[in-house]
């Protein structure tokens, strides 16, 4: 059934012109500091401001062959994200990555005895994350990566080291969607075939789903009011409004709990219990909240407690 997505009254009752012109002015500001049209404009932390991470000294971990491979090459490859503010960036114009899961991929390379400048990120789709894994075209990968059951059965996960939660986002004039229960005859934007798109089709199936590849268009669609709100982990969500608030906001209380944590290759037991080890060691001497205050806290939500490490059994 066809929906027509609503606009606020005080555009609406403008003549089209009119209209057009508030949007496309809303839409050149944004595309001028990003570099893409409805994209949230580029900002995050300055790169003198970020943490600086010891390096192991005289690291081994003859027990892991992802290690040792690294070791030999002289760094680490990571995936990543490109495309969640605050979270995991990438910089179009210099190539640089930035974010909290990107300080932790950092932290974690200097525990392992390499020192974070030397990484290669790559950027990894959540489609492809397994299989890169699998195939050894990453050595480990962080990147919003919920721990569930299924996913470690097919690779490894140290941490968690973040417990995020679905949420959703709309624009800063909505005041009709609060939470999920007001999704229904609302459409509703997520990552195809992700934990969140599923979760709004089982438990919410009034509402009108679209998806995509990434949560960046998602927003793009918000922002030019072809959906009406963005749903995944809050602190996804929360990086998209901390770029653009005067035009974004995330509402409601988390309705999941998301464990993030580093993703490895199946059955290499002894990296995911020496990034256990790094995590924990991270969190009691302060990186970890140095590396949330230099970028996911920029959004102006406080560090939280960071999640209890799960020492699953080896595999």
């Amino acid at each position: 059934m066809f929906r027509t997505t609503r606009v606020p009254r005080a555009l609406g009752a403008a003549p089209r012109a009119v209209r057009c012109a508030v949007l496309c002015g809303l839409l050149t500001a944004l595309a001028t500091a990003c570099g893409k049209e409805g994209s949230p404009p580029t900002k995050g932390p300055a790169a003198d401001e970020l943490p600086h991470y010891r390096v192991a000294r005289g690291f081994r971990l003859p027990g892991s062959r992802t290690w040792t491979r690294a070791h030999q090459r002289g760094h680490l490859v990571v995936g990543v994200k490109e495309d969640q503010p605050y979270l995991g960036e990438k910089d179009p114009a210099t190539g640089t990555y930035s974010g909290f899961d990107v300080e932790i991929a950092r932290m974690m390379s200097a525990s392992l005895g390499l020192p974070p400048k030397t990484i290669r990120f790559r950027t990894i789709a959540s489609a492809n994350r397994e299989t890169a894994l699998q195939n050894g075209q990453i050595d480990y990968y962080v990147g919003t990566y919920t721990i569930n059951a299924n996913r470690r059965r097919l690779v490894g996960f140290a941490g968690p080291y973040y417990m995020a939660g679905q949420s959703l986002l709309v624009r800063k004039g909505e005041n009709d969607i609060h939470g999920p229960r007001d999704l229904a005859g609302e459409r509703v934007c997520s990552a195809a075939g992700s934990t969140p798109y599923q979760r709004i089709k089982g438990d919410y199936p009034k509402a009108i789903l679209v998806a995509y590849d990434t949560y960046s268009v998602c927003v793009d669609n918000l922002l030019t009011y072809q959906v009406d709100a963005v749903t995944t982990d809050d602190a996804i969500l929360i990086g998209y409004a901390a770029k653009a608030p005067g035009e974004l906001k995330v509402v409601g209380r988390p309705f999941s709990k998301e464990p993030y944590g580093i993703g490895v290759p199946h059955g290499d037991n002894a990296l995911r219990f020496a990034l256990d080890d790094a995590l924990e060691a991270r969190e009691k001497n302060g990186d970890w909240k140095k590396a949330y205050d230099a970028t996911l806290g920029l959004s102006g939500v406080p560090a939280p407690h960071p999640p209890a490490i799960d020492r699953y059994p080896a595999s």
